[in-house]
């Protein structure tokens, strides 16, 4: 064979393999969702994502009407001619699925919220020093435990019942004396601001200062504290499909104090779930406020609902809610 044909062939064999390689290949760019972390999608008519068919219920949910008004709610007897609310509600037939269903566990960073078996040794929830000096460390130590936090503060809790004749939710107001009602309208606890002033409350209390926290969370844990919930479960919504304008500030007032909660708005990308049938061994815990700005949920609003499928003559719904500041450095 030839010299110069020799250097032919092993020069072909060395283009060849490299041409083959280089030809098929395609680019794709693929944007990144900053909220919800996953490829962003082109509407295609051809292709659709898989969903997993989770059984749901169809019941209401009770959303803010769209306002350019400060939405105003009263937890006490407002001053006479003074409506309860300043904004109306819209109630909206929504499906809430079943998260007992879910194939894959949910996590309070992720969607915002996840179930724990969490048995408590408090057997009586009438007595409030017993609440505070035997539930309390148990609720520092499931909400560590779900946010991987080194250390927490539970500030508040509240005790709620299901008004035996079923009336139409609203905001959970009750007599007075009387133990707190379900709370039906679409809330999150903490807005951003009162977020950030929450921790310098908790801190200042222990004697502590705010400024040398770095991230930080609160959260609530929430249990029936007597029998399966199948009348009024509590209803959470996936904080991956909720965007910053679904969220409203409002002001809450009480009798020596005013609040600052988000209401919500309705968008058909929110997805909702609920726990079928949780008893007192069980404790949902969920994000109601995170100091770290991305990555990760920061904000769940839920809301209790009646059950349309729940047995005349259940007993009527009774729970607790135990909010906690958790520290993460």
């Amino acid at each position: 064979m030839s010299k110069k044909r020799l250097q032919r062939q092993r020069s072909q064999r060395s283009i060849s393999p490299i041409a083959h390689v280089y030809a098929p290949i395609q680019v794709f760019i693929v944007t990144l969702d900053p909220l919800l972390r996953e490829p962003s999608r082109l509407i295609s008519r051809r292709y659709a994502p898989v969903m997993q068919n989770l059984p749901y219920t169809l019941a209401k949910l009770s959303y803010l009407q769209p306002t350019h008004e400060r939405p105003l709610q009263y937890a006490y007897q407002p001053p006479p001619g003074t409506p309860w609310e300043s904004c109306p509600f819209d109630e909206r037939d929504m499906r809430i699925a079943d998260a007992r269903q879910l194939t894959t566990r949910t996590t309070v960073h992720r969607e915002g919220f996840e179930l724990w078996h969490a048995p408590t040794a408090l057997s009586d929830f009438s007595d409030r020093d017993s609440i505070v000096q035997r539930y309390y460390p148990e609720v520092v130590e499931l909400a560590c435990a779900a946010t991987g936090a080194r250390r927490g503060y539970v500030f508040d809790h509240l005790i709620r019942q299901r008004e035996g004749d079923r009336r139409r939710l609203n905001f959970g107001r009750s007599a007075q004396g009387q133990v707190a009602a379900a709370n039906g309208r679409i809330h999150n606890d903490y807005t951003e601001a009162s977020g950030r002033r929450r921790l310098g409350l908790v801190l200042e209390a222990v004697g502590e200062h705010a400024c040398s926290v770095g991230r930080y969370s609160i959260v609530n844990v929430w249990r029936s504290i007597r029998h399966p919930v199948l009348d009024t479960p509590l209803a959470v919504c996936d904080a991956r499909s909720l965007s910053a304008t679904d969220l409203i500030e409002a002001e809450v007032r009480y009798p020596r104090r005013h609040g600052e909660i988000y209401l919500a708005i309705h968008s058909s990308r929110h997805r909702w779930f609920y726990f079928s049938a949780m008893h007192r061994d069980e404790a949902l815990v969920f994000k109601q406020y995170d100091a770290q700005l991305g990555g990760v949920a920061r904000y769940t609003p839920h809301a209790a609902f009646d059950h349309p499928d729940a047995p005349d003559g259940w007993p009527a719904r009774e729970s607790i809610e135990a909010r906690c500041l958790v520290i993460y450095e």
